[in-house]
């Protein structure tokens, strides 16, 4: 019960949307898209309001992604790590798993020998 009025309110909210979005077509269209100068008049003073931060004057951009760089790769090479000793430990436990098997395997033919 509790689903079905969840999903009508669902449709009644999609549907209300729908309506208040056609009924505002028409003034989005008249709307006119902003001039390539305005974007980059807003763009500059942007970058001067940030350069006034004292902390971001002697920010190095590339130095930052150096560092973010590394650190990336730290992480792999950590996760990378991880994966090998897990390997390792998958294939340790599979050749003992084989060797108990062989063991085996060959005690079963010593004793159809001795048998006949």
């Amino acid at each position: 019960m509790v689903e079905l009025i969840s999903v009508i309110l669902l449709f009644v909210g999609l549907l209300g949307a729908c309506i208040v979005l056609f009924n505002k077509l028409p003034s989005l269209s008249k709307l006119s898209e902003p001039s390539g100068e305005f974007k980059e008049l807003i763009i500059s003073k942007a970058k001067t309001e940030v350069q006034k931060i004292p902390a971001v004057k002697d920010l190095s951009y590339e130095l930052y992604l150096q560092k973010f760089l590394s650190r990336i790769r730290v992480l792999t090479l950590k996760t990378d790590h991880k994966t090998s000793g897990w390997l390792e430990r998958l294939r340790q436990k599979n050749s003992q798993k084989n060797q108990t098997n062989n063991n085996h395997y060959w005690d079963e033919l010593k004793k159809a020998k001795r048998g006949k």
